[in-house]
């Protein structure tokens, strides 16, 4: 991971002294957005942070890791598939944003922790595998443990854009996540 200073992210403090971040892989932007309007679910100055941002500085004392990531060949991406990805992008209308490291990589950096977890994906409606169960059972067993089921958020094709009203039931099921929090204490 690369180390921020330790300024540049503040986490978001929920009620009852709970910190949380949203930490995602996003290659065409549609994860991405996800997990913003997730992060403002979970309330104001919530950081929304790539796999590149989201050093153990801008993790520490955080209580909540929500992680996110598309679902691709109907699995949480590895490197060899974004090499892949990188080889053939320039058949893809947008080229895909490679920039980053997948959050399986950034999950294997992860440290041991005692917070709690949540987790999402992006994928086609139809799509078998989950990404989000993969990275739950990851933070698992880092020590963070579950507050939520893994959630789902469609795509409408490889590219996008997400299906309509997504954004919103993303902000929504992050307010959801901030009530699981304050009742499981």
């Amino acid at each position: 991971m690369i180390e921020l200073p330790e300024a540049t992210v503040i986490a978001q403090q929920i009620p009852g002294t709970m910190r949380a971040v949203v930490v995602y892989e996003s290659h065409w932007g549609n994860t991405a957005a996800i997990a913003r309007a997730i992060a403002a679910g979970i309330g104001p100055g919530t950081p929304a942070l790539t796999t590149t941002e989201a050093t153990n500085a801008a993790l520490a004392d955080v209580d909540l890791i929500v992680a996110g990531a598309p679902l691709l060949g109907f699995a949480l991406p590895t490197e060899g598939m974004l090499r892949n990805m990188g080889a053939s992008a320039s058949r893809d209308p947008v080229p895909p944003d490679l920039s980053h490291p997948s959050l399986r990589t950034w999950l294997d950096a992860l440290p041991a922790g005692d917070g709690r977890a949540a987790a999402f994906e992006t994928r086609i409606w139809w799509s078998p595998g989950s990404a989000a169960r993969a990275i739950l059972s990851k933070l698992a067993s880092l020590g963070y443990r579950p507050i939520a089921k893994g959630q789902r958020f469609i795509v409408r094709g490889k590219y996008g854009p997400l299906r309509e009203g997504e954004l919103e039931r993303a902000r929504a099921w992050g307010a959801e996540l901030v009530r699981s929090l304050a009742s499981s204490g």
